[in-house]
């Protein structure tokens, strides 16, 4: 219904108010440029609604003008709409795009962020409810190892046998499915040596008497309290009229009854999902969830966006009719009005190696045009791999040629040593009966009290139940410490109560308190005074962690904040492809796209199938699904026929997978060669019997012969001109900074630093580069190369 038509409505009905009826007449510039689906999704506003959107359809615009429409037609204010993302990102884009034309929003939504930022506000306010204070620590996976370690050393387990890792996992998906404890059914019991839910339990205990919680239970303690307490539900299901999810095919159990428990009295819930693209299983989602909106809100209205703004007709039509393949799924089917465009271009290799090779050439070739396509930035190219252990090759191939990339979801800024340690300082500063914290910084750095020393601290804080700081105290009064220990303790422990009390006072800014907190600690000194080569770059990491504290109002915000985010978001200069996984890919979408590794047994994931059967071969298949629908313009699938696996070579057959692509939409190239060797380098000089007896079955296999015929009748696409440089892989050159060296590609340079067996070299024509040694030779060793 358009603004006019509802302004029409109230006209008929006396008792609407003259200012609700002038809203509902104003223009509405959000509504101007939508399709017909997004608009009938835009403007339902009452009841249930799942807004079955496909990838590259416009989910989001429709959403924020469904936010828009909620507040211009005066259904509810700011503050009375929740809505809720999976990730800080998303939350972030969407308020941003709220103030922005066409919405004009000036009052953000209170109410909007990730399922967890949203919980622990709601938490706070009603920590006494969980047993907890309102100042409680949000332990990190980290802290939550060392305390699942102590608590299966004093229950006498073999932790190398049943290692607290394992715990930690069973714990979470206990939490993922909203099980406390005592609500653990007997099925799972034999969990864990049979001692899960008991430790489950001492687990919980322990987190309540250090005023701390995990993730699962800022999810986990609000379901808890809403059940428990129908008068706080009663209270936010009038505060929040109407409640919006993203991404709702990835909800949890705890997540989807936390959902239903507020939307239980208005019903005024819109659900955005799309159950093709629901890919986490294995961290909990359950696509069920979606699966059942209908039944779980009766009366709901199912609208579809279909209508696909992304990629070009030939990507869509395969992806269309790959997942079509899967039973468990509502159904729709990706259209565009764009015309033309590539085929999926698929393409077979000898090995991971070659792989990358040929992946690292046309990444290369296509920055200038190649096949008569457009030139693309490295920026605008991703490889998408279903496994980590595939980034090693591409790596490896990229340093060596020297073509920039990036891997997405590498090591975390907040997970470094030295942030780390920071962070405990200022987490004692704002609770200093956070022990995990205390036990992290004690003796760093080193205060002359060893295992000995705080063995003793603990023994004294059980012994009259109190935290470690005040066991601390209590040690030293009695003088169970002596020397030179017992002085650095002690100034420890004031620095605490200082810390604590400025953090409550605010008498400084909680900036200046943290370089006071570093200082006074003396961890700045300690790495001042470091001199090993890390030792520079970590007080840079130090700055850079006190910088990020300008954009929040105190320390506890901030360290909430850091226990929230899911990704390291340093800036990166210059044009870069990107490497990650496919499940760290969703949500995004780049012009090129490249697939390696359709094998059967690493996509789909044998491990996966034989834990889950179908339902992980259905989600594997979504996966595959949301690799494809990742690309825009150009996307190349590719497998091999050996595969270097942790260290062992492996065998495999195409993807199942690759058959299900409809024939009309995918253009096969195949290298000459590929079947009889002599493409570049792809085949071992040298093989073994069993290499050969390897490569027979993979090349006499129905799904290779299945491949060649398909590509019998296309044209064959010739090969690049190259040369291979016959270097030892297996020896590792001695080098030393200063030496002069040369490289094929970059000429001759100096080493300037050295890491594990790459070189940073400091060329004489190309400048500063990172390359594996293995490809680099002595200077004065050139002739006795073969290039």
């Amino acid at each position: 219904m358009s603004p006019i038509d509802d302004a029409e409505a109230f006209e008929a009905d006396d008792p609407v108010p003259l200012s609700a009826r002038a809203m509902a007449a104003r223009p509405a510039p959000y509504l101007d440029d939508l399709n017909a689906a997004q608009r009938a999704a835009v403007e339902t506003l009452e009841g249930p609604v799942l807004m079955l959107a496909g990838a590259g359809t416009g989910k989001t615009k429709a959403l924020m003008a469904r936010i828009a429409h909620l507040i211009m037609q005066g259904r509810a204010r700011p503050n009375e709409i929740l809505a809720v993302t999976f990730t800080n990102k998303a939350a972030r884009e969407m308020k941003e795009r709220l103030s922005k034309t066409p919405f004009h929003l000036y009052e953000p939504l209170k109410w909007m962020g990730t399922f967890h930022a949203i919980c622990v506000k709601l938490l706070r306010r009603h920590a006494e409810l969980a047993g907890l204070k309102s100042n409680f620590t949000i332990l990190d996976t980290d802290d939550q190892i060392r305390l699942m370690k102590q608590l299966i050393v004093a229950a006498n387990i073999d932790e190398k046998r049943w290692p607290a890792r394992q715990l930690a996992g069973i714990i979470d998906r206990w939490k993922n499915r909203a099980w406390v404890p005592d609500a653990v059914p007997v099925a799972e019991a034999s969990a864990f040596n049979s001692r899960g839910v008991e430790l489950y339990a001492e687990y919980q205990a322990r987190l309540k008497t250090l005023n701390a919680v995990d993730f699962g239970d800022l999810l986990l303690h609000m379901v808890t309290i809403f059940q428990a307490q129908p008068d706080v539900l009663a209270q936010y299901r009038r505060w929040f009229r109407y409640i919006l999810v993203d991404e709702y095919q990835d909800t949890n159990v705890a997540q989807y009854l936390w959902l239903r428990l507020l939307a239980g009295g208005h019903h005024n819930i819109c659900c955005v999902g799309d159950d093709d693209q629901s890919i986490y299983g294995w961290r909990g989602a359950e696509v069920g969830n979606i699966l059942r909106f209908e039944k779980d809100f009766p009366g709901a209205q199912v609208i579809r966006l279909e209508q696909n703004y992304r990629s070009t007709p030939h990507i869509l039509a395969a992806a269309s009719g790959l997942i079509a393949a899967n039973k468990g799924r509502l159904g729709k089917t990706l259209w565009t009005e764009a015309e033309g465009g590539e085929k999926v271009r698929l393409i077979g290799h000898w090995d991971g190696e070659e792989e990358a090779r040929w992946i690292g050439e046309e990444a290369e070739a296509m920055q200038g045009g190649s096949r008569g396509l457009r030139p693309y930035s490295l920026d605008e190219m991703a490889i998408l791999v279903r496994a980590s252990h595939q980034m090693r090759a591409f790596e490896d191939r990229f340093l060596t040629i020297g073509l920039p990339y990036r891997v997405i979801g590498g090591p975390r800024f907040y997970e470094r040593m030295e942030i780390r340690d920071a962070m405990a300082y200022f987490r004692l500063a704002v609770s200093p009966d956070d022990d995990l914290a205390f036990e992290r910084i004690v003796n760093t750095p080193k205060r002359g009290l060893g295992d000995k020393a705080q063995q003793k601290i603990q023994t004294m804080a059980r012994a009259n139940g109190v935290p470690l700081v005040e066991g601390a105290r209590l040690l030293l009064e009695t003088k169970g410490i002596t020397g030179k220990g017992a002085k650095e303790l002690a100034a420890l422990l004031q620095g605490i109560g200082r810390w604590h009390g400025a953090a409550l006072d605010a008498t400084e800014s909680h900036i200046e308190l943290a370089e006071r907190i570093l200082d006074d600690s003396g961890y700045t000194a300690h790495w001042q005074n470091d001199k090993t080569p890390e030792a520079p770059g970590r007080l840079e990491n130090l700055k850079e962690l006190v910088k990020a504290l300008e954009g929040f109002d105190n320390l506890q915000g901030f360290l909430e904040h850091v226990a929230l985010i899911m990704d390291n978001e340093s800036e990166d200069h210059g044009a870069k492809i990107s490497v990650m996984t496919l499940h760290a890919a969703k949500g995004l979408e780049f012009p090129v796209v490249f697939l390696p590794g359709w094998e059967d047994g690493l996509f789909p994931s044998q491990r996966a199938m034989d834990e889950n059967g179908l339902t992980a071969l259905e989600e594997e298949r979504r996966l595959a699904y949301v690799g494809l629908t990742r690309a825009e313009e150009v996307c190349t699938v590719s497998f091999a026929a050996n595969r270097r696996v942790y260290g062992q070579w492996q065998s495999a057959l195409p993807s199942r997978f690759i058959d299900e692509l409809p024939s009309a939409h995918v253009d096969v190239l195949t290298p000459p060669g590929l079947y009889g060797g002599g493409y570049g380098a792809a085949a071992p000089a040298q093989s073994t019997v069993e290499e050969a007896a390897a490569r027979a079955d993979v090349y006499n296999s129905p799904g290779w012969r299945r491949l060649q015929s398909r590509s019998a009748s296309r044209p064959v696409s010739q090969p690049r001109e190259s040369r291979t440089v016959v270097i030892d892989a297996e020896a590792i050159a001695a080098f030393a900074t200063g030496e002069r060296v040369f490289h094929q590609k970059f000429g001759y340079g100096i080493v300037t630093g050295i890491e594990g067996d790459k070189l940073d070299i400091d060329f004489d024509t190309s400048g500063p580069k990172k390359v594996v040694a293995r490809f680099v030779v002595a200077a004065g060793n050139v002739d006795d190369v073969p290039f």
